[in-house]
């Protein structure tokens, strides 16, 4: 009750809240993910759970425009009749299934998927093999000479493709070869002016030489660093039971770096499979279009002979076939998964 200065009295709401002092007024929480106001301008930002999407977007719609986009368009040009007329005149005629149902039951096609996966097999077992030797190797030298050899392994990885293409064919010359040299110098008869790529499948085994040796420094380096993570005392009782250098390999490294192996020669079939740039450059295919492996098929078909919409057709089907290999071997590295 309140006295005025008059006498009168009047008595207070009695419904009005008891102020505590020293204490602030509460401000309700914000609600985890929502928008709240900024105290500076009067702001709202964005939403927390948006903002991944919002960083992987420029990424995502990246390779949509580079990817899937021309890969849509290819799998449209693959159902369509385009030859140099069509082109020029600009008529797209449908096609059907016109071109696979050609490709399918023509010889060359399943000759050169054959060769494919014989070129693919070969080096990438080479690959694997050597390069994991002199990733042993790697591991076993001195500080000095470990940095010798890694920095070979580098320049040779760095290299450009087509460079390396041109060395390979002077090495292999028919007139001023270094090979030829070295054939006559070692006794051997029959290598004056000898042509090395004569036929397809010396085209391909001086490809295959390329290719491996450009692709050993990933698989080396990569195996030295895996053998960095296994521990010393693994190899110490390794010796103190008897067991020789096949045995330590198989017994101890190989189960430790089964990961690495597996994942490595996936990105290897992969890369290997898919090797354009070697191949065409060495002899465009030749001779007689005997050293072609799908991707230069589908390019001398497209670009050399005119058939677009059959050259689609034969991309197409390869990535369905790596795709197809590849999903017995993701059920591999799955498999891996599970059992560890």
């Amino acid at each position: 009750m309140t006295v005025h200065s008059q006498g009168a009295t009047t008595s207070a709401p009695q419904d009005a809240p008891p102020k505590s002092a020293g204490r602030p007024p509460k401000v309700p929480a914000t609600a985890p993910g929502s928008s709240h106001t900024s105290p500076r301008g009067g702001r709202r930002s964005l939403p927390t759970g948006w903002l991944p999407y919002l960083l992987v977007g420029p990424a995502v719609l990246s390779l949509a425009t580079l990817l899937l986009y021309p890969l849509i368009k290819n799998v449209i040009l693959s159902f369509q009749d385009i030859n140099k007329i069509e082109f020029i005149q600009r008529k797209y005629p449908f096609a059907g299934f016109g071109n696979y149902t050609e490709l399918l039951g023509d010889t060359t096609f399943w000759t050169v998927v054959v060769r494919s996966f014989a070129f693919t097999f070969a080096n990438v077992l080479l690959i694997m093999v050597f390069g994991s030797l002199i990733g042993v190797l790697l591991n076993r030298l001195g500080k000095w000479m470990r940095l010798v050899l890694s920095m070979a392994l580098v320049m040779a990885w760095a290299m450009p493709i087509v460079a390396s293409v041109q060395v390979f064919q002077w090495l292999f010359d028919e007139q001023f070869g270094v090979m030829n040299w070295v054939m006559r110098t070692a006794g051997f008869s029959g290598y004056e002016q000898h042509n090395w790529f004569e036929s397809g499948l010396s085209t391909l085994t001086i490809v295959t030489i390329l290719v491996v040796w450009g692709s050993i420094p990933f698989v080396a380096l990569n195996m030295y660093a895996g053998l960095t993570t296994v521990g010393g005392e693994l190899y110490e009782a390794a010796r103190m039971d008897g067991a020789n250098g096949w045995q330590t390999f198989w017994k101890i490294v190989f189960p430790n770096l089964k990961p690495f192996f597996l994942i490595t020669t996936f990105l290897e079939v992969i890369w290997v499979f898919k090797a354009f740039t070697q191949v065409y450059a060495m002899k465009k295919g030749g001779p007689d279009r005997a050293s072609e492996i799908l991707p230069v098929f589908a390019y001398v078909e497209g670009q050399s002979q005119a058939h677009y919409g059959l050259a689609a057709a034969i991309s197409v089907l390869t990535i369905l076939i790596l795709v197809i290999v590849m999903s017995f071997y993701f059920r591999l590295i799955l498999k891996q998964e599970e059992e560890q």
